[in-house]
């Protein structure tokens, strides 16, 4: 396991490079699961879930970690969606001038019922009929999911 990076050296990362990270579009059951953010960016939106890659990390090791420590579930990959660029103007360590990702989608799916929250999400829940109001990154990733039944 990687050791978590200090607060110090998180704030020199996030005011100078892009983040690599993953993000899912977890369908269940029930639907695809969205969390609503309650930390920055994207603060009070539905955003799929994801989070940074660690060092010597694959990104399909990410995938699964990420699965597990954000909603408690395991997955198996369906597709992978590639690349993408997100720019925030707001983030998590003031005066860092927004943040930027390298977020990489994948399309998951979930091999049990998310059942809990993390410390990023104030709710997880699955939606059959996707909100009308999505950010706009999660709309991209809905959009370029094969298989997913919505209208956008």
């Amino acid at each position: 396991m990687t050791e978590w990076i200090s607060d110090d050296d998180w704030a020199t990362i996030v005011r100078h490079v892009p983040i690599v990270s993953v993000d899912l579009v977890v369908k269940c059951d029930a639907g695809i699961v969205l969390g609503e953010r309650q930390n920055e960016p994207a603060k009070g939106e539905w955003f799929v879930p994801g989070g940074r890659v660690q060092k010597h990390e694959t990104l399909r090791e990410a995938v699964y970690r990420v699965a597990e420590e954000e909603l408690g579930i395991e997955v198996d990959i369906v597709e992978r969606l590639g690349a993408y660029e997100h720019f925030y103007e707001t983030a998590d360590v003031s005066e860092a001038g927004g943040k930027h990702y390298l977020a990489n989608g994948f399309v998951v799916e979930a091999t049990t019922r998310p059942s809990e929250t993390d410390a990023q999400h104030s709710e997880l829940r699955a939606f059959e009929e996707l909100p009308t109001d999505l950010h706009e990154y999660t709309r991209d990733y809905l959009v370029d999911t094969s298989g997913v039944e919505h209208e956008l």
